[in-house]
């Protein structure tokens, strides 16, 4: 089963780095982080879809069985980052697919819009976005590391024995 988690933050440190590092790491999933990954801003031009960080994209989510999706909350919405990123998407890599998504919020507050505008755009490119979805606040994280508390943790592990479910289910469909 592959599983492929995308960082949709462009900042080298934050917690939504470290949710995508930690699932990336715990799971042994593939990583994209859009901290890393440039891409240019979407134009719709035929020369973008040939850029080497866009192939590499868009090959690693359609070979995926499953995609987990980490967004910041910025100004009630997903990253910018991240929008772009699947504005390059098509339904090809995407379709029937079950799609995690998980928010990081900052100060106690946010990221239910960020989850909502993520399955607005998993809908468009018909993708199956999990009923279950978790906002990650300040106090699910360690402080000084790069860890989640217990709690949080123990979220993430429901989340992902769902997905799995899912991401099953889809691949027994798909063979039907």
């Amino acid at each position: 089963m592959k599983i492929v988690v995308i960082n949709g933050t462009p900042r080298e440190s934050g917690r939504t780095r470290i949710l995508s590092r930690f699932l990336a790491e715990k799971y042994s999933l593939d990583l994209i982080d859009l901290s890393e990954t440039v891409l240019p801003v979407f134009n719709g031009t035929s020369e973008q879809y040939e850029l080497e960080n866009v192939v590499k994209v868009k090959e690693l989510v359609h070979s995926a069985d499953a995609i987990i999706l980490t967004t910041p909350e910025y100004h009630g919405s997903m990253s910018g980052a991240l929008k772009n990123m699947l504005d390059f998407l098509t339904f090809e890599q995407f379709k029937g697919k079950p799609v995690g998504l998980l928010a990081v919020a900052g100060g106690g507050k946010g990221g239910i819009n960020a989850l909502n505008s993520m399955r607005d755009v998993m809908r468009a490119l018909y993708a199956n976005a999990l009923p279950k979805q978790i906002v990650f606040d300040p106090p699910m994280f360690e402080k000084d590391s790069d860890l989640l508390v217990p709690e949080a943790s123990e979220a993430l592990e429901g989340f992902m024995e769902e997905l799995k479910k899912y991401t099953k289910l889809y691949k027994e469909f798909a063979k039907a």
